[in-house]
């Protein structure tokens, strides 16, 4: 039996698919096995491959109907013998020594899984990449903190940079989805980690990885399946934490696994002449690139929020309010039963003392009724009291007729802002839109404790 199979799916690779396979019969770890899955290729791959198993006993070939690359790797590890399982990407290749490199670690260590540094290629440059610069294994709970810190880095999403124990894979019946095209790797790597005992972070890399360009969209999707699946992939990721830890130590890392709902996958690149990127070359050390920085939502968030205060402003002038007026209405009318000083003050900024002046000139005005000068006595009089106390005010304040009919333009308003933020959406792109909208909303209202 081989000590490792060594997985490669091949799609349409001709053009790199050599270099690849010699990386790999140059391994100085002899005791392997190839198996190459072609997975329906048009052009010249399916003849390299065969070329490749009639010189070399150690390569298994298997041709197939296309159905993508986790049914290709899922078919070679229904096949697959070796103590170890690795992959590579048939338009990567791999250094002379990184299978020995990663045997070495895993029998030494003892642990269950090794995930290495690895070289960024772009055209003639590399970068090395990694995200653990710690020394020693790890318990998973401790590779799930520092996935946490970085939950789109291709470090701990692919595949390719890390060797797993094929005993663990066959008892716990691990494969790929089929069903879905973005991250079924990383979901893969998830499930192995939640069964297995310890990880070991390998300095050492031997990895040359080639980005390719193409998105989902690119490969034939609509955007709306593109979130659907993204969501679906979200919701393993939050099951992922909740299975790792117990329900405290998952509530205190909340704030982190929901940061996975607004990043996306990212992997800064080898850029020629900076300094921190080589020339590549098989034979000369490349030292690490840090990040060049990563996408922010600020801007989006705020440009939104001055769209909706234009909003309102109209209504609000028509009816001799500010602003912040109608939107303490709006937080009255759908708050609940147990609304409150201290949730109107987090949710609308404003501080007890200017929620005390707004609703008496909401009395005035005669949205809230004359009936609810108690509840607003309660605010007035405890504003003499410590702050913590003035927050726990109940806001106990019901609505006028008035109110209904200003609240009732107030939605005509927020239908016109949600239609000028998907005017570019069709009605498919528009419902996982407003999904998509609900999922963030209730995982901010986790983080925040309601």
């Amino acid at each position: 039996m081989p000590k490792v199979s060594i997985i490669v799916p091949v799609y349409n690779a001709a053009s790199v698919l050599e270099r690849c396979i010699d990386s790999i019969l140059c391994q100085t770890l002899a005791d392997f096995e190839l198996l190459l899955i072609d997975d329906g290729s048009e052009d010249s791959s399916p003849l390299i491959c065969d070329d490749y198993a009639n010189r070399d006993a150690r390569v298994k070939v298997v041709h197939k109907r296309n159905a993508g690359v986790s049914m290709a790797r899922n078919t070679a590890l229904d096949l697959a013998c070796g103590d170890y399982l690795q992959f590579v990407d048939a338009d990567d290749w791999i250094a002379p020594d990184c299978t020995q490199n990663m045997v070495g670690a895993i029998e030494e260590s003892g642990c269950d899984m090794v995930i290495a540094d690895f070289y960024r290629v772009v055209n003639e440059w590399a970068a090395v990449k990694g995200s653990i610069s710690g020394q020693g294994p790890l318990t998973r709970e401790e590779y799930g903190d520092l996935l946490l810190e970085n939950p789109a880095d291709y470090y701990f999403g692919a595949l390719w940079n890390k060797l797993f124990r094929r005993s663990v894979v066959e008892e716990f019946s691990l494969r790929m989805d089929p069903q879905l095209s973005w991250c079924e790797d990383f979901i893969f790597n998830m499930e192995y980690v939640l069964h297995a005992s310890t990880v070991f972070p390998l300095h050492a890399p031997g990895y040359y990885y080639v980005k390719t360009e193409g998105s989902l969209v690119s490969q034939g999707m609509n955007v709306a399946d593109v979130v659907r699946m993204k969501l679906n992939v979200v919701e393993y990721y939050r099951d992922f934490y909740r299975r790792l830890y117990d329900e405290r130590d998952y509530r205190a890392r909340r704030l982190g696994v929901y940061r996975f709902l607004v990043e996306f996958s990212h992997d800064d690149a080898a850029i020629p002449f900076v300094s921190e990127s080589k020339r590549l070359s098989l034979d000369e050390d490349v030292p690490a690139s840090e990040g060049l920085g990563r996408a922010d939502s600020f801007f989006g968030l705020c440009r939104q929020r001055v769209l909706f205060d234009r909003a309102l402003e109209e209504v609000a002038g028509e009816f001799e309010l500010d602003v912040r007026d109608v939107e303490l209405l709006l937080y009255l009318r759908n708050a609940g039963e147990r609304r409150s000083v201290q949730e109107a003050a987090e949710l609308l900024g404003l501080s007890p003392i200017a929620i005390a002046a707004s609703l008496q000139k909401l009395v005035a005005r005669r949205f809230v009724p004359i009936g609810s000068a108690e509840s607003l006595s309660d605010v007035a009089s405890n504003l003499q009291l410590p702050l913590r106390e003035q927050m726990m005010t109940l806001l106990d304040v019901s609505l006028t007729p008035q109110a209904d009919a200003l609240l009732r333009k107030v939605d005509r308003v927020c239908g016109q802002f949600e239609a000028m933020r998907s005017s570019r959406l069709d009605a498919d792109e528009r419902e996982v839109f407003e999904r998509l909208e609900r999922k963030v909303s209730e995982a901010v209202g986790e983080v925040l404790g309601r």
